[in-house]
C-alpha cells in the first residue's frame, strides 16, 4: 500500500513538472508571437507610409501631365 502511494506521490510530482513546464512553454510562445505582431506593426506602419509617398507622386505627375495638355 505505501509503495502504491509513494508512486502516485511520484506520478503527481511529475505531473506538476510537466505542467509547469507546459506553461513556460506557453508563456514563451505568446511572447514570441507579441514580439512578431510588433515587428508586423512596424513594417505595415513603413509600407502604408511608401504607399501614401507613391500614390501622392502620382497624383502629382498626373496632374502636371494634365496641366501639360490643357
Amino acid at each position: 500500500m505505501i509503495k502504491l502511494l509513494e508512486e502516485i506521490r511520484d506520478l503527481q510530482r511529475q505531473h506538476l513538472s510537466n505542467y509547469q513546464e507546459a506553461l513556460r512553454n506557453q508563456q514563451e510562445s505568446i511572447r514570441l508571437q507579441q514580439a512578431a505582431l510588433r515587428r508586423v506593426r512596424v513594417i505595415l506602419g513603413f509600407a502604408t507610409a511608401a504607399l501614401i509617398l507613391a500614390v501622392g507622386m502620382l497624383v502629382m505627375i498626373v496632374l502636371r501631365v494634365v496641366a501639360r495638355f490643357s
